[in-house]
């Protein structure tokens, strides 16, 4: 449904999704076979089947938001506007890459120009970074929204529950999406948590939530369209789960044995570019002069970047020593955006002491009314030290003890 913050999506919208997707793949299939020439130095990760997600969420954001990506998101780079060259050189750790050849995977990022933070390896933590970049440029009045992934096993690090209740304390402008794509490498989703929508684990923090089709581009760009509209107002975070399937193996040495066969043929019916490729075609917005002409253009840029990372060099030996430590102070400047004065006191100034709502006592009345449905329950009374029975009574107290005047929540 069209609203004011998420109005019905364009022509012009819908063609450059649809490229967008195509020229993720094509970039991805060409390093794939500059791999298989060794010519890549490091891993390979592969977002087949999982375009739509980087694309559509990405496509969200203004140019003055921020991202960060993870492996399988080299999509949302190319939607921010990174070059396919700089891609493929630093993959293959050439001098005129992003990090002049001294990373050979996807760590780079750029904090001047496009807003992209570096992928950390350590999944989950840049959540908590990302929660950071929000509470920042809020501060500053940049009125930004911050972006990052996390994959389904991703949710069940401490770095994932940490950085989204920081968040949502926080009510950081932030838009987490988790991408379910059924696989934590070789580990089904349902052998990795007992729920069927990691969603769900937004409500242990209060936090909104939406669950989308990760393979329909447009139901992920207007999903995620909402929610930037939603952070912006200050009404974040909100956590947006898209379902999809990872159409390999976690990187390009692992062959995926462990995934059933039919599962494959499954989800290869509901690939994202070929369903939406059909969607358009038969909207009449690609025609197959405008398909021809989409694909010859995307074509000649891979051939010209792929053509330079290539022929590029490999950075010089005397750049190994430099820059390992850091000589002075970093060239930062914060951008401000509002006047300095409103958060330096006086009129930031606030008496130190917490104003708290009730002081946290059990309600039991309350707690029977909204509690049931959650599938909370009581437990009984503890009875006070000086009410046990005389004699004859310790192994019943004992027993109540154990399980104490709290509420229990969880499978009763």
């Amino acid at each position: 449904m069209a609203t004011p913050s998420n109005p019905p999506i364009t022509r012009e919208q819908q063609l450059d999704l649809y490229r967008y997707m195509l020229l993720d793949r094509i970039v991805e299939d060409t390093m794939t076979k500059l791999f298989r020439q060794n010519k890549i130095v490091g891993g390979l990760y592969a977002s087949l089947g999982q375009e739509a997600i980087s694309v559509g969420t990405a496509y969200a954001l203004e140019k003055r938001d921020w991202i960060a990506p993870m492996i399988r998101n080299i999509g949302g780079l190319l939607v921010k506007g990174v070059r396919p060259r700089d891609i493929f050189t630093q993959h293959m750790a050439k001098y005129t890459s992003p990090t002049q050849g001294k990373d050979g995977t996807s760590h780079f990022g750029d904090l001047k120009d496009l807003h992209i933070v570096s992928p950390i390896s350590m999944l989950g933590d840049l959540i908590p970074v990302m929660t950071g970049v929000a509470m920042a440029g809020r501060y500053l009045g940049q009125n930004i929204v911050a972006l990052t992934w996390i994959g389904d096993g991703g949710t069940s690090t401490g770095a994932f529950h940490e950085g989204v209740n920081l968040a949502a304390q926080q009510r950081a402008p932030l838009v987490l999406v988790i991408e379910n794509n059924q696989w934590a490498y070789s580990t089904p989703v349902a052998r990795q948590v007992p729920i069927t929508d990691l969603a769900d684990r937004a409500k242990a923090y209060g936090v909104r939530a939406f669950i989308v089709d990760g393979n329909d581009v447009e139901a992920v760009f207007a999903v995620a369209r909402e929610c930037v509209a939603l952070c912006r107002a200050g009404e974040g975070p909100v956590i947006i789960e898209a379902k999809t399937m990872r159409m390999r193996g976690h990187a390009q040495h692992d062959a995926a044995e462990y995934v059933p066969k039919d599962m494959f043929e499954f989800w290869k019916k509901r690939d994202p570019i070929d369903t939406y490729e059909k969607k358009l075609a038969g909207a009449g917005v690609l025609t197959e002069k405008k398909k021809a002409e989409i694909l010859a253009g995307i074509n000649a840029v891979i051939e010209q970047d792929r053509a330079f990372a290539e022929e590029s060099p490999f950075p010089p030996a005397e750049l190994a020593e430099s820059p390992v430590y850091c000589d002075g102070p970093l060239p930062i400047e914060p951008q401000w955006k509002r006047p300095v004065a409103e958060v330096k006191p006086p009129r930031s100034g606030v008496k130190p002491e917490w104003k708290v709502g009730g002081n946290g006592e059990f309600h039991r009345d309350a707690r029977e009314g909204a509690g049931e449905a959650a599938g909370a329950r009581h437990a009984a009374p503890v009875r006070p030290e000086s009410a046990k029975p005389a004699n004859g009574g310790a192994k019943t107290a004992a027993r109540r003890s154990s399980k104490s005047a709290v509420t229990v929540r969880g499978r009763k």
